[in-house]
Formats: C-alpha cells, structure tokens, sequence
C-alpha cells in the first residue's frame, strides 16, 4: 500500500515524562543554538496522561534542570510536598511493626520530594512541549517499525483505523500514516512492544540478566477529613505477600482529602494459583491501610507493568536511528521505588545526545553511541550503579534478610557494595507446577474495602472499539489449554488484572476466550505466561484506559 508520510528530524514514541522530557530539552537546545529541529511525539491514549499510571512519590531535581522555573508557575503539577515517611512491616493481616527511620534503607527517605499524579505531570510537560514548538499527536498508536535499505530505523507505521475484526476496512476505515526521522526516540513505558522488538533485532540485551518486572496496582480514594494528613507517606512490606511471593505496598496522602493505595507485586512468584488483583483486594483490609480508607470513596482503578531490573539488566540504549528512554529501556530505580526522576533524565540525556549530533550534521540513521558515555557520566547512571543490587538481593535472600542486607549496602557502603548480585532467572520461569502449590483462597470482596475485578475495570474508564483484530496474540492457539492450563491451571485466569482471559467450557470441552476490550494496557500477560505464548501489540489509537489523574 502507497501511504502518506511526514518527515521530522526526531520522532519520539510515548508522551511519557521521559518522551516529553526529551522533546522539551531538544527545542531549548534548539532556539538556544538557533537551529531548527523539527519534533513530533505521538502517544497512543486518547490524550497525554491517559495511560499513565504511577505511585507516585516524585523527585523534583530533575524539573530543576529542565525548567527552573517551575517552583513559580501556577499550574505546576507538583502541589503536595512529603512531610513524614511510615514504613511499616506486616506481620500478618492484623498485626505490624512500624520501622525506626534510623532502620529503613537512606533511599527510602522522601525529604524535599512530592506526592504527585505522573499523568499530571505529563499533561503540563505536554503543554510546556508544544509551547516549545513540539508537535503532539495524541490519540495515534505506533504499530509497526520501518527500516532504511542499511537496516536502521526510518521510522514508524501509525497503526490503521477502522478495521474489523475479520481484518476488512470497515465504512470509517482511515489507513495509518508513516513518519520518518532521522533519529526516533522509544519512550513507550514498561515492555513497550516496539522496545521489545528492538531490543531483539539488536541483541541490545547481549551480556545482561533478564529484565525483571512487578505488576502495580493503584487506586484513589476520597477520605473522609479527619483520616487525611495531606503529604503523609505510608510503605509497607510484607503481609499479604507470603509463601516466596514479594513486593510491597504504599498509601500516599495526597491533595482535597484524596489518597492513592497501591500494592507492587513481584512477577517472580511462584506460585500459579496467585492472584495479585485480590491481593491487592487483601491488602486493603489490613488496620494500617484500612485506617485511612474506611468510609471513604473509590474513585478510580488501575494496574500497569513496573521494570524493576535496574542497571544490571539494562539494555543498550542506542541502535543505528534511534533510542530507548525511561522504562521502555528499565531506567527505575527500585531502591527508591522512584522512576520518575531517572525516565527524565534519560530523555534529558538522549536530548542532549541527538542535538548535538543534529547541530554538528551527522547523517541520520547513525548509532549514536556516545549516548552510553554520556549516561555513564551522568547522576543517573550513579545512582543506578549504587541500588544494583537492591531487587537480586531480595530475589536471593528474600524480604527479611534481603531487606537487611540492602540496609547495610544502601547505610554503610553508600550503595557500593564489592560484590555484584545478579537475577539471572526470567521471571516466568519461575512459575510452578499447580500440582505443587496449593489453592488460594481468596475472601469474596465485601464491596466497601474490597471490589470485584469487572467494577474496578469499569472505573478505569476503559474502551476499545470491539470491532478489530483482537491485540492479544497467541503464537499457538492450544497452549492455553493444552500446556498451561493442564500444567499450571492457566494462570492468565489470574494475573491479568482486567478480567481479559477466561477459561469456559462448551460442549463438554475447555476454550480460552480473551476479552480484548478489558484490557487496561498493563503488559503482565506479555510478561508472566510460562509459555510466552501471548504478544501484546498495540491496538486502535485512543483504546485502553482513560485515566484522569494517575
């Protein structure tokens, strides 16, 4: 098919704070050298913010650098500064131990950062980008990769619209556009399904241990008065997380009497009877959570994918045409539980890196691998280097004397430890048999702490279009049964936080059915499946989650 095309200097996938922190350095360098460089960020929700899901405890440094002014502008997305730290240990789901500060890892400490909505956040980066000249296409989904003839990336597809799930044009087909660049920056966020091909088409992980995940789920709530204190920040570990199965939970106080809860759950569990949805559900019972949410109003729901692997398994971060930012390459610093602050910087850095290239005229197409030694000289690369060996050492001791050691690695050696840990397991090998575990069972929610998952998919404001390829692919359409619901009772069933897969019978035999149109856009099912048989790919532009403040 002839498509139409539209040429940019930089092109940049995913509206996120690292795309946007990208697009935003580049134009300052821009009109500072006086030099036109064209920018174009398209992101797949139906407007910036929409698909963005964080905790989130932000450290503002990284807005220090990009716009010194933001302390005084009115709309600045940064309201609630922190103004205590609890973290507890749960003991079980009644009893708990709150930690002395002089006993939490220093990276845990939250002094000068903010409780923020990253979706926010994204929103007034996207403003302060277009002020800047950058052009944004909310609402179109990057599906395909294209290729120069010397097999670097020209670009990307915007994936078709309007076509039926039989893969005819329906009456409102609209063929998708191609953009060219000579350079196009990944920001997708978590497994994003072009950073994956990527990082296989360049063997961009050679040398590194598999990337590790963890499914994060969030709510927000409308407290009553007296249980809120506005910037108060509560962690825990943990209760209900037992039995090899490891994570932790937050509620953080945020502004007008609203709080966020949210449990992360490791994707290493074993066991293939878990479900984190309803330990999510679990968790909000316990008397420290459930202090603050009693009586208070749900108002919104969501889950997304967290790459928690930190510098060890860190990709290559350039490749001939282009780069990959934030958490499409696992900039996260999972011993500050923060990834905000380093997807930032990523985009700052990768910026910096394509102007100067730009400015001095390099051809596009170009490895431009100076980006690595620029990381390497950067705060983020320090900070990555000094919490390495956070998440291994959890994974190999586990939470108690995991949690020690990181104690003595982050508090007396400065995150310099002489010894390197590494997980060298992917995490969906790590699920077991069904036969060897035995079966949860899960209290029925109670519909004023705990809530059924297809209510909670309703308020993230979810829609696809029903009538279109269904964007959950299988390799092979009887693994499902055959393999994983034979050996591991089909744990999709389970770890998919929206309901989207099912195990029905008709006609005295089991199908897999996928309910596509639930699909929050998490990723874990692209992750978790012990047979890798499931591929997430983009659907329609402007499907998934609709989430207002996350």
């Amino acid at each position: 098919m002839e498509r139409e095309s539209m040429e940019f200097d930089v092109v940049i996938v995913g509206a996120g704070p690292a795309g946007l922190a990208t697009a935003c350095r580049l134009m300052q360098i821009s009109k500072d050298a006086d030099k036109e460089i064209t920018v174009c960020v398209v992101e797949k929700g139906s407007e910036v913010g929409a698909h963005i899901l964080s905790g989130a405890v932000f450290q503002p440094d990284v807005l220090d650098e990009l716009f010194d002014d933001w302390r005084d502008c009115d709309a600045s997305p940064l309201k609630t500064a922190v103004t205590n730290d609890d973290i507890y240990l749960l003991n079980s789901d009644k009893n708990s131990r709150l930690m002395p500060n002089s006993m939490v890892p220093k990276t845990m400490h939250n002094d000068g950062n903010y409780i923020v909505s990253v979706g926010n956040l994204a929103r007034w980066l996207a403003e302060r980008a277009e002020a800047l000249g950058v052009e944004i296409f909310p609402g179109f989904a990057a599906s395909e990769l294209l290729f120069n003839d010397d097999n670097s990336v020209k670009g990307i597809l915007i994936g078709d619209m309007g076509v039926g799930e039989n893969g005819e044009p329906k009456d409102s087909y609209m063929p998708g556009m191609e953009l060219h660049a000579k350079y196009t920056v990944f920001s997708e966020g978590c497994r994003g399904h072009l950073g994956k091909q990527l990082i296989a088409k360049y063997h961009l992980d050679n040398g590194k241990t598999p990337q590790h995940y963890g499914i994060g789920f969030k709510e927000i709530w409308k407290i009553p008065a007296e249980q809120h204190q506005q910037g108060k920040v509560v962690h825990t570990g943990g209760w209900p997380l037992v039995d090899g199965a490891s994570g932790g939970g937050f509620l953080y106080h945020m502004e007008d009497n609203q709080v966020a809860v949210g449990l992360i759950i490791d994707l290493n569990y074993k066991n293939p009877h878990l479900s984190p949805f309803d330990e999510f559900q679990r968790y909000k019972t316990h008397p420290v959570i459930s202090q603050y949410l009693s009586g208070g109003e749900r108002i919104t729901y969501g889950a997304r994918a967290i790459a928690k692997g930190g510098l060890n398994s860190l990709p290559k971060m350039s490749f001939p045409g282009g780069l990959l930012v934030g958490c499409d390459a696992g900039t996260l610093n999972f011993a500050k539980i923060k990834g905000t602050h380093t997807a930032m910087k990523s985009g700052i850095l990768a910026a910096e890196t394509l102007a100067e290239g730009l400015i001095a005229g390099i051809d596009g197409g170009k490895d431009l691998d100076c980006f690595q030694t620029r990381f390497e000289n950067s705060w983020l690369h320090e900070e990555l280097h000094s919490s390495r060996n956070f998440g291994p050492a959890l994974h190999k001791f586990g939470t108690f004397v995991g949690g020690a050691f990181n104690y003595i690695d982050q508090n007396w050696f400065g995150g310099k430890f002489p010894v390197t840990f590494r997980d060298t397991t992917p995490d969906h090998e790590c699920m077991g048999k069904a036969s060897d575990y035995n079966k949860i069972d899960y209290p029925k929610p109670d519909g004023q702490l705990s809530f059924d998952k297809l209510s909670s998919v309703y308020l993230s404001n979810t829609y696809h279009e029903e009538d279109q390829p269904c964007h959950l692919r299988l390799k092979d359409q009887s693994i499902p049964v055959n393999v994983n619901l034979a050996q591991f009772d089909e744990p999709a069933q389970r770890y998919c936080p929206a309901g989207v897969y099912e195990i029905v019978e008709e006609e005295g035999e089991n199908k897999f059915v996928i309910n596509g149109q639930n699909c929050i856009h998490c990723k874990t099912c692209d992750i978790k499946d012990p047979s890798q048989n499931i591929t997430w790919v983009t659907p329609e532009g402007g499907g998934g989650p609709n989430y207002p403040n996350m």
